[in-house]
């Protein structure tokens, strides 16, 4: 199968405009593009080239990447049948008001920044574990991380984290210490659109643009949601000795902080990844779900919630 493929691909003499998207983009139409572009390179034809590139930016920005199969898979968190009363299933539906972008990993591609993509079905996700990080620093800021790094010239040497967060995240495996496991889990965030994005660097002599760089990205106005899941493990709350409210409390400080402030994607210092919280959901088993907006209603309402039976610690 994989002859027959570069069998095909050095037959190409176009790009193969009817690729279906978006499994096209994990391997078929975006090979085919690419291959067509890298051989107009190699036998210097810029016009050819060009097309190649074109033909795909058109072609993508136009589709919908939503797949039927992909549902059918199921893949989303089940937080209708938690096992554990005390486990909470956030939700938190977001729109971007700035492009996405986390580069992809694909070594082969007609444009040099493509976005991140699933390697089977091709549609652009960011993935669980960017989230864990990007979301651990947010509570660090959140604690005062930033106060820390002024006074300490940058460094994290010696920074301690405070029991909350090591209750929602843990410690590092390689710290000479038991490993412990954190109470949060996060699930990846999928999106069903792409655009492109152009920064065209000028020459400081003639002041006239150079060569335009174009960056993939999930654009202005896609919907995503961020899932994640407190599970604390029996005992983790009373070991690690902190008020389960509170902690939940400046837990979705943070998220608002990273969604509106920070900002989830690459590029975060020029303002990309920035996006406006639609909607809170907080779900648990035996009980009414929780929904609300702005964050401070939603707060109040699971604070209420937690207070009840079988609330906090």
């Amino acid at each position: 199968m994989r002859f027959d493929l570069y069998a095909d691909l050095a037959a190409l003499k176009a790009c193969p405009v009817n690729g279906s998207l978006p499994q096209g983009l994990a391997s078929g139409f975006v090979d085919g593009c690419t291959t067509v572009f890298y051989e107009a390179e190699r036998r210097g034809a810029n016009k050819e080239k060009n097309e190649a590139r074109q033909c795909y930016m058109q072609h993508v920005s136009r589709a919908m990447l939503e797949l039927e199969e992909f549902k059918q898979l199921q893949l989303d968190a089940d937080v209708e049948n938690l096992p554990d009363p005390s486990w909470i299933a956030f939700e938190i539906a977001f729109t971007l008001e700035t492009p996405w972008y986390s580069k992809d990993d694909r070594a082969f591609h007609v444009l040099d920044n493509p976005v991140h993509k699933d390697h089977v079905f091709g549609v652009p996700f960011m993935s669980a574990a960017s989230w864990k990080g990007l979301f651990r620093w947010a509570c660090r800021m959140h604690a005062g991380l930033h106060g820390y790094l002024e006074k300490h010239g940058g460094k994290l040497e010696g920074w301690k984290e405070p029991p909350w967060i090591l209750h929602l995240f843990g410690n590092e495996r390689d710290e000479n210490k038991d490993f412990q496991r954190g109470a949060l889990a996060f699930y990846p965030t999928w999106f069903s659109k792409i655009g492109f994005e152009v920064i065209n660097p000028h020459s400081r002599k003639t002041r006239a643009g150079t060569q335009p760089i174009y960056y993939e990205v999930v654009p202005v106005g896609a919907k995503g949601a961020l899932r994640l899941l407190y599970a604390p493990v029996p005992g983790a709350v009373e070991r690690d000795q902190i008020n389960r409210r509170e902690t939940v409390e400046k837990l979705l400080d943070a998220v608002e902080a990273l969604l509106t402030i920070y900002g989830i994607s690459a590029k975060r210092t020029v303002g990309w990844g920035t996006a406006k919280i639609e909607s809170l959901t907080a779900r648990r088993r035996n009980t009414e779900t929780v929904t609300a907006t702005p964050l401070a209603d939603f707060k109040q309402k699971v604070s209420a919630w937690l207070n009840s039976s079988g609330g906090a610690a």
